[in-house]
Order: C-alpha cells, then structure tokens, then sequence
C-alpha cells in the first residue's frame, strides 16, 4: 500500500511536463484513491450515454474549469463533489502528474487524492451511470494494459487501455492511470534499492 506521505513527497518532487494552454480548454480530473479493507482502490466513473462527449466511456471525476474556480486543484475538487458528492474538505491532494491534452480541445490537469472509505456517494444520475471501485494492483498485472496506434486528424497517437472485468479503461483516462502507476512503481524500486 502506498504510504500517503510518502506520495505526497513523490508527487511534488516529480518534475511535471507543462503544456502551454494556447486555445486549448482548461480543466481537471481526480484521481480518486481509497483504502478498502487494507487494500489500494482506485476510484472511476462510468458515464451515462446520453452525453455528446464520452458518453457510456470510464473516466476520473473530473471536468472544465468554472471562472469562480480559483485553480485546476479546486476544479478537480469541485467537479468530484458534484460528480460523486464528496466535499473537497474530505479529500486530501497528493500532488499532480502531467498536463494532458483532449482530442475536444481541453487541457487536462490531472490531481491525485485520497478520499474516505466507507463514504455515502452522491452520485450525479445525469452524468454518471456507475461508481467503479477497482483495485489499484489489478492495472499493474501482466496482460492487463496494452497499446493500440490510432489516427486521428492524419497523425497516429499511441492510445493506452486497461481491462478491468467487463470494463475498458482507455484514452486519457488510462494515459493518467499509466503514467500514476509508472510513477508509483519506479518511485517504490528505488526505495528498495
């Protein structure tokens, strides 16, 4: 299990990859953790159908930045309250990875946190289908990540998936879990070494 002053550490001494806004949208994602019965999970939403972008798709809680949002963390917090009705004042932030960027045109800032377990979710039916808790050793499992190359506007982009039972974690969302396990992984080895 991942000792949480020991991610907080990692993750403000990870040298972050910047990316300029340009015309780019800004927003924020969580990537939610929890301990459950001794064991790491990671937190995921399904997303109803009906929506124009990734609709039925697993993501992190997560979405634009409002203009009364004073930065990225506090979008990331707000977007997960009214997502899964955690308050920001029970998570506690680790850090953030890199910037990420949507092939919809946003900037994404994806934060790292802890939330509490048991906890009464609130679930926004309009936009969230299903709460998924998966447990965060699963995704470091041989077999369970791969790569595709996919095209898109006449470029191929490496595009990560994970399985997890009947779900497909894949795009954005599985390039932040990625780059969280690397992370997390090569951080751990080296405090073996």
């Amino acid at each position: 299990m991942l000792d949480r002053v020991w991610l907080s550490r990692r993750l403000q001494l990870f040298p972050q990859r910047i990316i300029p806004l340009a015309a780019l949208r800004p927003a924020a994602v969580l990537l939610p953790l929890l301990i459950r019965d001794g064991q790491e999970f990671v937190l995921f939403t399904r997303r109803t159908e009906h929506l124009p972008h990734h609709g039925g798709e697993i993501s992190f809680p997560g979405g634009a930045r409002h203009d009364t949002d004073p930065d990225l963390a506090a979008t990331a917090l707000r977007e997960t309250e009214e997502e899964i009705g955690v308050p920001a004042a029970s998570i506690a932030l680790h850090g953030r990875l890199d910037d990420f960027w949507s092939i919809h045109g946003y900037h994404v800032v994806p934060f790292v946190g802890t939330i509490p377990h048991p906890f009464p979710y609130r679930i926004a039916d309009f936009e969230i289908a299903e709460l998924i808790e998966a447990p965060l050793d699963h995704f470091r499992a041989p077999g369970v990540h791969h790569v595709e190359d996919w095209s898109h506007h006449g470029r191929v982009h490496p595009v990560d998936f994970y399985r997890y039972g009947e779900h497909l974690v894949w795009g954005l969302t599985a390039a932040i879990l990625r780059q969280f396990l690397e992370i997390t992984d090569l951080a751990a080895r080296e405090r073996q070494a």
